[in-house]
């Protein structure tokens, strides 16, 4: 074909900036990834490059496997339930210091039944809640920039750093006398727990971009946002879960300090309630809960990362 007719050559795709993008991302993340035994040398790349994931390998789907390990879970979580109910039978052991699973069990459906419970559980999760996002939304922004600027890190990491240096605990009741008993206190608790875990993945996330990746943008003329949208988020993603799993678990942790320190409603005030009526049962019941919902937000952040991470997948052997 001569130049200047104004022909495209057939098979070639023309494409446009935003495309280009997408497919020079695209590339760079294929070039890590091994073939998939389906992939033939003479397949052609999709007009379209939002159908360019449709040729990333299928996520594996070992079934076996998985069922192997959450009968193993049973089988463990079956185990340790035995071993309690024996040594609540044989240490001679009252039920105000050692109740047996099936006393916890019959004082959980009571607590369920009076609602009393579910009030508490309530009470929490939304502090958890409310903590966790508000320290995520900081620590994410604030990270950001320490990221992108050497200068402000600093200014302002001696500060952050020192304020690691004071357990939380040690300050909650400071928060609880300022702030109050109410809602506020446990929520600045959770958040202050949750900031630094945060922060720190996502600084580690957005500088371990690879720099062919921003040259490329670059050369593409891509804008600040387009950079932030195309490349760092989805670079920096997998290291920024990572913080958040640890953050969502330690959340728990820092509404229940609030509300031990001081409440009049949660789980923590339930904690309290029932040491000092040595109803150890519904003391177990409450850290139960807790566990529960420290695994109910684990699981919710694995989600997203099985569902936004999925081109991390690879075809096992």
């Amino acid at each position: 074909m001569k130049e200047g007719d104004g022909e495209t050559p057939v098979g070639l795709v023309c494409l446009s900036a935003p495309e280009t993008l997408v497919f020079g991302a695209f590339l760079q993340t294929r070039a890590s990834v091994p073939p998939a035994p389906h992939s033939l040398p003479g397949h052609l790349i999709p007009r379209n490059p939002m159908d360019l994931r449709k040729l990333l390998p299928p996520p594996s789907r070992n079934g076996r496997g998985k069922r192997l390990r959450h009968w193993t879970a049973f089988a463990s979580l079956l185990a340790a339930l035995l071993a309690w109910e024996l040594a609540s039978r044989t240490s001679g052991l009252p039920a105000f210091i050692l109740p047996s699973p099936l006393q916890v069990a019959s004082r959980f459906w009571e607590a369920l039944a009076d609602g009393s419970l579910l009030v508490h559980a309530a009470v929490t999760l939304s502090e958890v809640l409310i903590g966790l996002l508000a320290g995520t939304a900081v620590a994410m922004g604030l990270g950001y920039a320490i990221a992108k600027s050497r200068l402000f890190e600093r200014l302002v990491a001696p500060y952050l750093v020192a304020s690691q240096a004071i357990p939380v605990v040690a300050i909650a009741p400071l928060l609880v006398i300022w702030f109050g008993p109410g809602m506020f206190s446990k929520v600045l608790i959770c958040a202050l727990i949750v900031f630094f875990p945060v922060l720190v993945n996502t600084v580690v996330g957005v500088r371990a971009v690879p720099r062919s990746l921003r040259d490329l943008m670059g050369s593409l003329r891509a804008t600040r946002a387009q950079v932030l949208r195309h490349l760092e988020i989805p670079a920096a993603l997998p290291i920024l879960l990572g913080g958040l799993r640890i953050g969502a678990t330690l959340s728990v942790i820092g509404a229940v300090v609030g509300e031990l320190v001081g409440a009049d409603r949660g789980l923590g005030f339930l904690v309290n309630a029932a040491r000092g009526r040595y109803d150890t049962a519904l003391v177990f019941v409450a850290v139960f809960t807790l566990v529960g919902l420290a695994l109910l937000l684990y699981g919710i952040v694995s989600f997203l990362e099985t569902k936004f991470l999925r081109w991390q997948e690879t075809p096992e052997a």
